[in-house]
């Protein structure tokens, strides 16, 4: 298992390992362990070696180690890397010329002394929960490889539960990050819609697309994001100077029905911890997940139509459907979504100037099985594909910054087949408010609230 972010860094910066030596063995740590996992798609060695041996010289020469210095990443398979086709996982893009640069994401990493090795599975163009790729393969749950991993971004989330990486990069639009944050038992974060830059990524539905990191700690996923967030690298680690009093509450209502019983347990932890039993009912949250659908649906449609026209069997046909039946939409039950999204979100606003933070579930529970995706909700089946989301569509519409937390490890109840499977909750805040959210997530960690060890994997 590769190391955490901050303890990786440290051993590079006090000339305690090699970065040559420590991605060697990131490298064979992958060769060796991917296999049952399918959460990478590509192995970048030739530029991860000459990368590190560029760093070690840079170091050995008296040069100061950046705050990611000789940390190997991966990325999800949409963002661009210089001389690399970027597939987005499909088969649809394999033939498009190699990008000429990096994305910028991975150029500011880069910048504070971070290394890419890999690129890591999704689900074809972003458009789904699960992690199935009709032209990859699917990405298992490393605690259990019967079970989902989640998606968009399974294979980041699922490298980072494995200890396959130390942290990963992701896309999320309607809950590609803290889906499969969840179901793995990783940290991750999306953050305020535009905080971070889509510049080289491809895009889903630009209205509503996000980046952002996954990690095994939150101290580890907030040293990331601090590299992510500028163009010139911190040169220590963030603080936890943001939090102080905070005014927390849970949201009710949609975010309070199905709930595992371990998960219910866990929130209500959580609000005994910070002194609450304040519960907020958003309004309209069904009407909200809705419009996510379908702005989602319309603009990822329109987008993909001149290629669906010319090539549409390239593509894994559950996904052109939905993109042409996207596509198909008319104007007027768009254009009513957008109304109603900008009214949702003053209202998600407006609730920030009498709260700090927001309690929600990601996930209604653990990741359900391959063989048999489904979820129970108000007592009847429905399929996990389309309903993993439920908790995360609706918060998609306001453009906040939501942390991804694993819940502890805990007993399951005896009437659950799901032992010690991953459970994860949503850490909501106003816009532009990640340090608040990060800083919280750890503290809420060293009380041991929140995080989880990772996966026994192999």
């Amino acid at each position: 298992m590769t190391a955490g972010v901050q303890a990786l860094a440290e051993r590079v910066r006090s000339r305690t390992v090699r970065v040559s030596d420590s991605i060697r063995a990131t490298l064979d740590t992958i060769t060796r362990h991917d296999k049952g996992l399918n959460a990478v798609t590509r192995v970048l060695s030739t530029r991860a070696l000459q990368s590190a041996a560029a760093q070690d010289a840079f170091l050995e020469a008296g040069g100061t180690p950046g705050p990611l210095a000789g940390v190997p990443f991966g990325v999800k398979d949409l963002f661009d890397l210089e001389g690399i086709t970027t597939t987005a996982g499909s088969a649809a893009l394999a033939n498009t010329p190699p990008a000429t640069q990096d994305a910028l994401a991975i150029t500011r990493l880069i910048r504070a002394g971070a290394i890419p090795v890999a690129t890591l599975n999704m689900d074809e163009f972003a458009y789904g929960f699960v992690t199935e790729n009709a032209h990859y393969g699917r990405t298992a749950n490393p605690h259990d490889t019967a079970r989902l991993a989640g998606g968009s971004s399974g294979g980041s989330a699922a490298s980072v539960a494995a200890g396959l990486l130390p942290f990963s990069l992701g896309s999320d639009t309607n809950g590609s990050i803290r889906v499969p944050a969840s179901l793995c038992g990783v940290w991750g974060l999306r953050p305020t819609y535009g905080r971070l830059p889509l510049d080289g990524v491809y895009p889903f539905a630009a209205s509503l697309d996000t980046i952002g990191p996954f990690a095994r700690s939150a101290a580890d996923l907030h040293l990331v994001f601090a590299a992510l967030a500028t163009d010139t690298p911190q040169t220590a680690p963030p603080t936890e100077s943001h939090t102080g009093t905070l005014r927390v509450a849970r949201l009710g209502g949609w975010f309070a029905k199905n709930l595992d019983p371990d998960l219910e347990q866990g929130i209500t932890r959580l609000m005994e911890h910070c002194g609450t039993r304040q519960v907020i009912n958003l309004p309209e949250v069904e009407r909200a997940r809705a419009a996510a659908f379908l702005i989602t649906a319309a603009e990822g449609g329109n987008l993909h139509l001149p290629r669906l026209r010319n090539n549409a069997q390239a593509y894994d046909p559950a996904t052109r459907d939905r993109l042409l039946a996207g596509a198909l939409l008319p104007a007027g039950p768009v254009i009513q979504a957008h109304r109603f999204r900008s009214w949702f979100r003053e209202a998600i606003h407006g609730i920030f100037r009498d709260y700090d933070i927001l309690i929600a579930p990601a996930t209604p529970g653990p990741a359900p099985l391959h063989a048999n995706p489904i979820l129970t909700l108000d007592g009847r089946p429905v399929p996990a594909r389309a309903n993993l989301g439920l908790f995360t569509q609706p918060i998609s519409l306001a453009g906040v910054p939501v942390l991804s937390a694993p819940l502890p490890c805990q007993s399951r109840h005896t009437n659950t087949p799901t032992p010690d499977m991953p459970l994860g909750i949503q850490l909501i805040a106003a816009p532009g408010q990640e340090e608040r959210l990060l800083s919280l997530g750890i503290k809420l960690e060293k009380a041991g609230l929140l995080g989880r060890p990772a996966a026994q994997w192999p």
